[in-house]
């Protein structure tokens, strides 16, 4: 038994943010605040006082802030986090019978009892807090003892003064503190807000030859028009020879055919060179460097597999699994095959050189300016090796950034999350309607997964044509487009065939006909259309509006209409306020009544509420808690409001 543990009363539970007790760190970014709670009671109906301790990792002394009762035995308290380091808390507590004594007075005094004795306990109380240092103290214990002074003694306590002293000076006996220091990992704020526009550089040149990395120098400016700051590229490296695909997938290809990117590696170099139809080391750099002076940064595919000709497999044979024919094991999953890649034998017995050299890949990309990877399917490697690269990277280079393309089931994708990936797909791509759109939204918002779980949201992938866009009109890419750019803070786009509505599916898959991934498409990179001014103009409002910029702070309204979802976004100072609606019905015209949320916006009776749709440029006025609002989708299937709320509605 610990000192003081048979007179320690309070009870500590449920502390937050916590990821599975403590074993993962949560997250959060620069500038966010920590909303720490928990749930804290004791017997009887003493007082109980709570503070947050908290200090940067390595530092020796904490730092303590009162935590505020927010009724049924919950305690919160908000800690501002300004710097990328990890952060250490937990939550003490105790009964304070200074504050339980000072209820008990004046309650007495409101019913005309004689308080004699409790302004006695009280100077003990003030006479302890103080410890002979405090004058103020000493001065107030020095009036509750005279008990010819007793109006004066009780007009003190009475005082709002006094109420102020009581809540300055807590009074500890016998804290309680909850045995685990929950660990904060603060990341970048890069990794709350980013804007993906992805192409295959095969298929930068405006000619219709194979593209390279100077043809997407020279599409820079038109990335940057449309307000993306994350340029992603396929997989740049040689690609393979042997067993190469043809167009569609065909398990044999024809001359010239280009195969898959994802097929790393031939006699040109693996992981750590360049294809050199898309250029030299040089070009990539320069790419990077260009990219940069205009805000954008390249994304890196970091692909972990190989092609049969991929100078691994001949040089470390023991990385892959061998078949009883002597052959090795390509990837599968069944019934799809994938003849021209494979993969890494993660049991094999030299997997920590397996996990050193794939380390060193990383490495080796990031000395050449690469900041942010893109990582293909990293629930087919197993996780502990995740969390160990990750980990590794973030100790010199804290600042990198990976997103885990990992379309699996809850529990992997979550796991991925935990051990470190900065971002992660989601399941966005096939929310369809207002109820489960809503309820994915709440999960990951308020869910637990809200302190590891960053989503960026993709209508669509080059391995992803949903059906809901399959043989549609540019109406439902505009919605979903609308959605994704709207309710996450996090989103991308597989760029042209998204700009140009490509609806042509593979029959009854949710596959691209006439694949992007197995051959060079010629696109005129001049025209730009509808859609291109749409996806340009909800970025720039992204940029502009800080309620955009967070994926944390969206507020469902209340409409009947099953076809029309509204959700509000705001700055916690109600500086920026952004109503999005969304006709949610490619097809048909719809209408309906949108609530406004008055205790969020801090409305009251008198609304006076003007609006700017920042599409359209209309400009509205509400002055009702419910309004009316109607959308053609041939017009526009969504509304973009930036709000404007009146001072006397305050």
């Amino acid at each position: 038994m610990t000192k003081n543990q048979g007179q320690s009363r309070v009870i500590i539970e449920n502390v937050q943010p916590q990821v599975d007790g403590g074993l993962y760190p949560a997250k959060r970014t620069v500038g966010e605040m920590l909303e720490v709670s928990a749930d804290i009671f004791a017997d009887g109906h003493d007082h109980i006082r709570a503070d947050v301790l908290y200090k940067q990792e390595g530092e020796k002394e904490w730092t303590r802030k009162g935590m505020t009762h927010r009724g049924n035995d919950t305690y919160t308290c908000a800690i501002q986090l300004d710097k990328q380091v990890n952060y250490l808390f937990t939550v003490e507590a105790w009964i304070d019978h200074f504050e339980t004594w000072y209820d008990g007075i004046i309650k007495k005094i409101n019913a005309n009892i004689d308080v004699t004795l409790e302004l006695r306990e009280g100077a003990n109380y003030l006479k302890e807090l103080s410890g002979g240092s405090n004058k103020d103290l000493e001065s107030i214990a020095t009036l509750f003892e005279d008990k010819k002074k007793s109006k004066e003694s009780i007009s003190k306590v009475t005082s709002s003064s006094f109420s102020d002293l009581v809540h300055k000076y807590p009074l500890r006996h016998f804290e309680t503190r909850y045995p685990t220091e929950f660990v904060i990992k603060v990341e970048s704020s890069r990794t709350l807000f980013t804007t993906w526009y992805e192409l295959f550089p095969r298929s930068a040149s405006s000619t219709g030859k194979h593209g390279t990395f100077q043809d997407v120098i020279k599409l820079l400016p038109r990335i940057e028009s449309m307000g993306f700051d994350v340029l992603y590229l396929p997989p740049i490296h040689p690609i393979g020879k042997v067993n190469r695909k043809g167009g569609n997938n065909s398990t044999t290809s024809k001359p010239g055919e280009p195969g898959s990117p994802w097929a790393i590696g031939s006699d040109e170099g693996g992981h750590k060179a360049v294809h050199p139809e898309l250029g030299t080391m040089a070009d990539y750099k320069k790419l990077i460097s260009e990219a940069k002076a205009r805000g954008i940064d390249i994304a890196l595919d970091l692909a972990f597999q190989c092609a049969p000709d991929h100078p691994y497999v001949k040089e470390h044979p023991e990385w892959f699994r061998q078949r009883p024919d002597g052959s090795i094991q390509y990837a599968e999953n069944p019934p799809k095959k994938y003849q021209d890649i494979y993969p890494f034998d993660f049991e094999c017995k030299d997997w920590k050189g397996l996990w050193e050299e794939l380390k060193s890949v990383t490495l080796f990309w990031i000395e050449n300016g690469v900041t942010i990877f893109r990582v293909d399917n990293p629930h087919t490697k197993p996780i502990p090796f995740w969390e160990w690269m990750i980990t590794e990277i973030h100790k010199v280079h804290p600042d990198i950034i990976f997103l885990a393309e990992a379309f699996t089931r809850p529990k992997v994708m979550s796991s991925l999350a935990k051990v470190g990936f900065n971002q992660s797909y989601t399941y966005f791509t096939w929310r369809v309607g207002k109820g489960e759109l809503i309820e994915y939204m709440n999960e990951l918002v308020h869910g637990s997964s809200r302190n590891y779980f960053r989503p960026n949201f993709w209508p669509n992938t080059p391995d992803i044509l949903p059906f809901h866009l399959q043989h549609q009109s540019e109406n439902i890419f505009i919605l979903r487009l609308a959605l994704a750019a709207t309710m996450s803070s996090n989103y991308g786009i597989y760029g042209p065939p998204y700009e140009m509505c490509d609806n042509d599916p593979v029959p009854g898959r949710e596959e691209y006909n006439n694949s992007e991934k197995y051959e060079v498409k010629k696109y005129d990179w001049k025209r730009t259309n509808r859609m291109t001014d749409i996806i340009t103009i909800l970025n720039k409002a992204r940029k502009e509006h800080r309620a955009l910029q967070s994926t944390w702070n969206i507020h469902f309204c209340a409409m009947e209409n099953p076809n029309l979802i509204a959700y509000i976004k705001c700055t916690p100072d109600l500086s920026d306020i952004i109503l999005t609606v969304v006709n949610l019905d490619p097809h048909n015209k719809h209408q309906g009544y949108v609530q406004l949320p008055k205790a969020l916006l801090g409305l009251g009776d008198f609304i006076n509420v003007k609006l700017n749709d920042l599409v359209t440029g209309e400009w509205f006025t509400w002055t009702q808690e419910w309004n009316y609002v109607e959308l053609e989708p041939n017009r526009m299937p969504f509304h973009l409001f930036e709000l404007k709320i009146h001072e006397s509605n305050m």
